[in-house]
């Protein structure tokens, strides 16, 4: 049989029903020769999990380099950093195991309760004496010895959510009513909390992830690039209608070189930490730029202080690990085994493909910078525990194949067979 992709609103032959589908499913992953799913889902967790393991070391250790200094001048200890991070990231294994071991049909009941029980938390960032302030961002909540930033739950909980919604079997994705509801809302809602936190980069992630499970599920094009107008459209009034970010965007990312003394410091120097590491490097914990030259070098900027002490080769080593974390989780969305559980898996795969996107393209020059951090590297409590567990439902998917191989259902995740209904 010829190697078809499932198109818009067909999966057989012309003349055939319209059926609902994934654009991330393709017919031969059905149709093709037998495979063994068990053999292909633990294949998919090991790629998923060794580049996991890989990334969460390699950012352990460039946090203490790159955050030894601004930590002895803050805390009295070169450590500091390096030694929060490794409790959270302790914190986010067991997260990841949890996730793992977790049934799918838990995230599809409970995604969208607990994203609504998380919106009065998200609100308290807001209160004065809860929450606490950085860079005129209110994004965290301060618990003691620790910090929650609810915003970077909201992320992976928005896609858990909005994947059960589109997954539902009367759902018809051709309609416009049956993908605005209640999935619009829910998004609004939970952007528009982000946004009183003043944290735009936050509420486009959201956004774009929404996005992109909406295009993997189906969602015809028109309604795509309706909706990519109006987010767009929204972006730019966010952006030009207030004096703040208008001058983030123009002064500190489209005219830098014209202030690199101001507006533009933070760029020129991350961008001269890139350029000062040549093809091997300046040795790890040699770097210039974090003795206070580039901000944020230990959180958003990490990847600029990685280059500059391992290099292009290392700079390349861990892009090549970022690339294999996201083909595992593509291939875990293809192999998976009903709608929702491809959905889960595609949605989370491109949060986080989004995310080291937009960090990635901050730090190069190519995107403005807006504080996101890069997943599983950045300084960030939350943000790498929240991670870790997005990665662990990911390897649940993975593990649902492999515990019923022989309950895989068609795109449709009716149950029929694919090769009779493509006859």
């Amino acid at each position: 049989m010829a190697d078809r992709t499932v198109t818009h609103g067909r999966t057989g032959p012309p003349g055939s029903a319209p059926r609902p589908h994934l654009r991330l499913v393709r017919l031969e992953d059905t149709v093709g020769p037998a495979r063994d799913p068990v053999a292909q889902a633990r294949r998919n967790l090991a790629l998923l999990l060794g580049p996991t393991a890989a990334l969460t070391v390699v950012g352990l250790v460039m946090i203490l380099s790159a955050g030894s200094i601004s930590a002895v001048e803050g805390y009295g200890t070169s450590f500091w950093y390096f030694n929060r991070q490794s409790l959270y990231a302790v914190a986010g294994v067991v997260a990841l195991v949890v996730a793992a071991r977790m049934p799918l049909s838990f995230w599809r009941r409970a995604a969208l309760p607990m994203l609504l029980l998380l919106l009065p938390v998200m609100l308290l960032t807001l209160h004065p004496t809860v929450g606490s302030s950085l860079y005129g961002a209110s994004r965290w909540i301060d618990l003691g010895p620790v910090t929650l930033q609810p915003a970077e739950i909201a992320k992976l909980l928005t896609v858990c959510a909005v994947a059960g919604i589109l997954s539902r079997p009367w759902k018809d994705l051709s309609r416009p009513r049956d993908v605005l509801l209640p999935t619009a809302p829910l998004v609004v809602v939970v952007a528009g909390i982000v946004m009183l936190q003043r944290d735009l980069g936050t509420t486009l992630i959201i956004c774009g992830s929404v996005f992109l499970l909406l295009f993997t599920a189906g969602v015809r094009y028109r309604h795509l690039f309706l909706g990519a107008l109006s987010g767009s459209l929204a972006t730019a009034y966010l952006v030009f209608g207030t004096a703040y970010r208008r001058a983030r965007l123009l002064d500190a990312w489209l005219r830098w070189e014209s202030d690199p003394s101001g507006a533009g410091w933070q760029l020129r120097q991350g961008l001269i930490a890139l350029g000062s590491g040549g093809w091997f490097g300046v040795g790890l914990g040699n770097s210039r730029q974090k003795w206070d030259y580039l901000p944020n070098a230990h959180s958003d900027f990490v990847f600029a202080i990685l280059g500059e002490e391992l290099g292009l080769i290392g700079a390349i080593a861990v892009l090549c690990l970022f690339g294999a974390l996201l083909f595992a989780g593509i291939r875990i969305a293809v192999g998976a085994r009903d709608p929702f559980g491809r959905l889960l898996a595609a949605g989370i795969t491109g949060w986080l493909g989004l995310q080291i996107l937009v960090n990635l393209g901050a730090v190069t020059g190519l995107l403005p910078i807006t504080g996101v951090p890069l997943p599983l590297l950045s300084f960030g409590g939350t943000a790498l525990v929240v991670a870790l567990a997005g990665i662990g439902v990911v390897a649940g998917v993975a593990l649902d194949t492999a515990r019923h191989p022989e309950g895989r259902s068609t795109p449709t995740g009716r149950g029929r067979p694919a090769s009779r209904a493509a006859r």
